[in-house]
């Protein structure tokens, strides 16, 4: 049987989620609320309706009055899913390989390198705003997503080739020198060998880079200038402040939880992988 203590400890662990798990679950369930609200008294609902929802799926959301007009919801849905996929996609493969070369190769400067890379994961990339403006602009990649994937790509890597290094490094050095004894080249083994036996660090960075990139604001927001390119992220913030005069807290609402669906189901399905991250930091620099 377990001891006064121990139950006292299970009481307090309890306690303690649910202070955090409960508020959260309650502004959830009032932003649901919000978007079947017919009105709103102050921040009470008043009345039912699905007005707001059948707008907001019907794709164009309208503005009364106004000549002006938010995009087509699906093509912000669009935008969104190709941002954070593309940022997703370039992220697992750089990190992989740069995370690989940092693992197993010894070479002059490799501990600079990763200082360097440390660093640069800390460093406030807000600031680099109006540089990277003009690196974009000059480039012919302003007001493209393609520029604001490479800024984004660029800015997380850090993180994601610290993530792949410590996966690296928690392989057996002897499991790939087999394979090359057995005939494969250096690309075989890692492709074959080692890159099955990181699955998990890869599938950490391909969520960590999926979220950031559906996530993604004020890069979005700064080197985005058309709607055809908006993002979910631009959608609800135009919504919030009240972009072209009009703010709808039922359709805001209705927004602000499709866009959040995605994220929570992609969530779920990988949570079993962020679970396995204290792989991380095994083996040393």
């Amino acid at each position: 049987m377990m001891g006064i203590k121990e139950i006292l400890e299970k009481i307090w662990i309890y306690v303690v989620t649910a202070l955090l798990v409960v508020p959260v679950i309650i502004l959830y369930f009032y932003l649901g609320l919000i978007s079947i609200a017919e009105d709103m008294d102050g921040i009470f609902p008043t009345g039912l309706t699905l007005e707001h929802w059948l707008e907001v799926l019907d794709g164009r959301i309208p503005i009364p009055g106004a000549q002006y007009e938010y995009p087509n919801i699906y093509l912000v849905a669009l935008n969104t899913f190709i941002l954070a996929v593309l940022v997703a996609g370039l992220e697992v493969v750089i990190s992989s390989l740069a995370g690989y070369s940092l693992s197993r190769f010894k070479f002059r400067g490799r501990s600079a390198i990763l200082t360097m890379i440390l660093i640069l994961h800390a460093f406030p990339g807000i600031t680099l705003l109006i540089a990277l403006f003009f690196v974009l602009n000059y480039l012919g990649l302003y007001n493209s997503l393609l520029g604001v994937v490479l800024v984004k790509v660029a800015l997380d890597l850090p993180l994601g080739i610290w993530i792949m290094k410590g996966f690296f490094d928690g392989v057996s050095w002897d499991m790939e020198m087999s394979a090359l004894v057995d005939g494969c080249t250096r690309l075989g083994a890692w492709w074959r060998v080692v890159m099955p036996n990181v699955r998990n660090g890869l599938m950490a960075v391909l969520i960590f880079g999926f979220l950031s990139g559906w996530a993604e604001f004020i890069y979005a927001l700064t080197f985005i200038a058309e709607q055809r390119f908006w993002t979910f992220s631009m959608l609800v913030y135009a919504f919030t402040t009240g972009e072209y005069s009009y703010t709808n807290p039922g359709i805001t609402a209705a927004v602000a939880i499709i866009y959040m669906i995605p994220v929570i189901l992609f969530f779920l399905f990988a949570q079993k992988y962020l679970l396995r991250i204290q792989l991380i930091g095994k083996g040393g620099a």
